[in-house]
């Protein structure tokens, strides 16, 4: 059966973490764990209730800087709605599920019943609390609204009935990581949610075969976002064309699974979810901003990897979320320049994951959402540092030797 699953070409689980090494003298892992543990709380205080600090065991987390990042913003205060496969309560996203609903059957009305597992992987890269330290969301102080449009059988979702829903609910992010065929009401439906003043993203598509961008991806109100390695250059999978806007981290990601576990998935569907948790952060930093003007700062501080200016392959260029978020960016001086769309012409057969089958100037707008004082966890730092450097100058052999990664 074709459409409704998602495209990810690898699904990992987690791997073991190996043990801490034994050995070390009583006095000096007192030591390490008093300065650990004053790092670790003072750190965790500035990330706000329930959100740990950020796990670096996947590559996108340092890549974006989210340590630094979440000092910013967590995105507190905005709600992403994920019409998707609906959004399995995982631990890790304790306390960040509002209740959504379900368009078709197999769910419990809330939205909170996902059999394949595609919604609640877009969920935990935006708003997961890296509480497994195995894989923190963007945007990890965002409410999730999850609206459940298909599950095993449905090869025609709703998805204008899940956008018009998620609009009357105020969402001010949507993430659309699937493709779908173009309908008059899906086009209306957009637009609609666009005039409505709410940031919609879209994944560009993954597919081998056909390298252009996906419906609704194309539609000129979207976001369109396709993928990049862990190298920073644009994954072999996504599209380009005329209406590429951004890429972002697309591969080995790591996220939470319908087993209360965690993942590793591939595509343009967790870039998307990744730019729309950055949108959401930026909504909660600058909460005067609209939606344009908020696509036009992600856009404006783009890292641009390609040809100068614009290209098919990345668009404005690959998602800088510290830039984004700390940059001086002009006031939108009207319709961003944008080359004209791809069309709907460009979309896949049926709907499908993936695709495949002012400024700063608003006075007090720039202020944080919760993230929190850096100048207080560097000083905590350093005296963390002081601790752990006094007590390792007799052991700096040993610690080479049984360094453990983060």
């Amino acid at each position: 059966m074709r459409g409704c699953r998602p495209s990810y070409f690898r699904r990992r689980s987690r791997r073991s973490i190996p043990a801490l090494p034994s050995g070390y003298e009583m006095n000096l892992i007192t030591t390490m764990a008093a300065a650990v543990m004053l790092f670790h709380s003072s750190t965790a205080c500035q990330l706000g209730p329930h959100i740990s600090p950020v796990s670096r065991s996947t590559w996108f987390v340092e890549y974006l800087q989210l340590n630094r990042v979440h000092e910013l913003s967590t995105g507190a205060g905005v709600a992403v709605g994920i019409p998707d496969s609906g959004v399995h309560p995982h631990p890790d996203l304790s306390g960040s599920i509002a209740t959504g609903s379900d368009i078709v059957e197999g769910g419990d009305g809330r939205g909170q019943v996902d059999q394949i597992g595609h919604g609640t992987h877009m969920a935990g890269l935006i708003a997961s609390h890296g509480t497994g330290r195995d894989a923190i969301g963007v945007a990890p102080g965002t409410q999730i609204i999850p609206i459940k449009i298909f599950g095993s059988t449905e090869k025609r979702p709703q998805l204008s009935m899940a956008i018009e829903w998620l609009q009357k609910k105020r969402a001010q992010v949507i993430n659309i990581s699937l493709s779908a065929t173009p309908s008059n009401d899906l086009i209306r439906s957009i637009r609609d949610a666009a005039s409505a003043d709410i940031v919609i993203v879209a994944s560009a598509g993954s597919s081998t075969k056909d390298a252009r961008v996906a419906f609704p991806a194309s539609m000129p109100e979207v976001v369109a976002v396709g993928a990049i390695n862990e190298s920073g250059q644009p994954a072999s999978f996504s599209p380009h064309g005329p209406a590429i806007d951004l890429c972002a981290p697309g591969v080995d990601i790591r996220t939470t699974g319908v087993a209360d576990d965690y993942v590793k998935v591939d595509g343009t569907s967790p870039a998307a979810a990744i730019v729309s948790g950055a949108a959401a952060l930026v909504r909660a930093r600058f909460p005067g901003l609209s939606a344009r003007e908020v696509v036009h700062r992600l856009t404006a501080t783009a890292t641009d990897i390609g040809a100068p200016g614009w290209d098919e392959q990345c668009g404005y260029g690959v998602l800088n979320i510290v830039k984004a978020l700390t940059a001086d960016v002009a006031p939108l001086p009207g319709s961003p320049a944008r080359p004209p769309s791809a069309g709907v012409g460009t979309s896949s057969a049926e709907t499908s994951a993936d695709g495949n089958g002012s400024a700063g100037h608003n006075g007090g707008v720039g202020q944080q959402d919760g993230g929190g004082s850096r100048q207080r966890v560097g000083i905590l730092g350093g005296i963390a540092a002081v601790l752990v450097g006094g007590v390792f100058l007799g052991f700096l052999a040993a610690r080479r030797r049984n360094r453990r990664q983060p």
